[in-house]
């Protein structure tokens, strides 16, 4: 593992920094050595319902100091997949601001009214008029997107509904199926390597999911390193066709390779 201080770094957030509210041991000195080394990273992340100074807010209450714009969401590259597709087009968006300020940023109309695209995210609240709306939409022709397929989430109270879920109720409703731009679609890993400069033959993927991190890593042509510390044990690693490049505890053991 001694060539890993040569590489860029693609870091999934929940599991592999945080554990719901809870920092991961060694996480904070990761960060900071990192920054030390001028080495290049990003925080990749599936959560759609914040914005990325709302994010480095957050992870600075547990100590770790992350710039905004060393954060790259699933909200941003869905709202970068729609604007490459149909430029200045119109959406109606279920999701929260981290999801609506994307989408408005790269000069998209939010609107309910003949919406190019039904745009679906996290939200803390699942109103039914909005999933109603949604699915009348897609039906008279809206196209169907999704920030990420994850079907759950964690909360401080246990797993939750994620948009994976809501997706497979619209679609379902509909009759249409929608596109997933998130993890572990290689297009967000594209675009997170776009928005970082750099390319995925120099960048490791790191995260603490076999089917979405590690998946997209090794689809997008990059390294990956599986840590233990989310919802992925040793054991299970067999269960899947394909291999992380290193498989360690916890992001703590990294600093013995910086």
């Amino acid at each position: 593992m001694k060539e890993i201080w040569k590489k860029n770094f693609l870091i999934d957030m929940d599991g592999v920094l945080i554990q719901g509210k809870r920092l991961i041991p060694g996480a904070d000195l990761f960060i900071q050595t990192l920054k030390e080394k001028k080495i290049p990273f990003l925080v990749l992340t599936n959560n759609s319902l914040y914005t990325q100074k709302d994010l480095s807010y957050r992870l600075s209450t547990f100590g770790l100091d992350i710039p905004s714009e060393q954060i790259f969401t699933s909200a941003m590259a869905t709202a970068n997949f729609i604007q490459s597709q149909v430029p200045d087009g119109t959406a109606f968006v279920i999701g929260e601001s981290g999801l609506t300020e994307a989408i408005h940023q790269v000069g998209y109309v939010v609107t309910d009214t003949n919406p190019d695209y039904v745009v679906l995210g996290e939200t803390f609240t699942y109103h039914y008029e909005h999933i109603t709306k949604g699915i009348r939409l897609i039906m008279e022709g809206a196209l169907f997107i999704g920030t990420n397929p994850d079907t759950t989430g964690p909360t401080d109270k246990g797993i939750s509904p994620a948009t994976g879920a809501m997706a497979a109720l619209m679609q379902s409703a509909s009759g249409k199926a929608p596109f997933f731009v998130g993890k572990p679609n290689p297009f967000m890993m594209r675009s997170a390597l776009n928005y970082l400069g750099v390319h995925s033959e120099e960048t490791i993927m790191m995260g603490d999911r076999m089917d979405t991190d590690i998946i997209a890593g090794t689809e997008s042509g990059m390294d990956t390193i599986l840590v233990l510390s989310g919802v992925t044990s040793q054991e299970s690693i067999e269960t899947y066709p394909y291999r992380p490049k290193y498989v360690v505890p916890s992001v703590a053991e990294l600093l013995n390779f910086l």
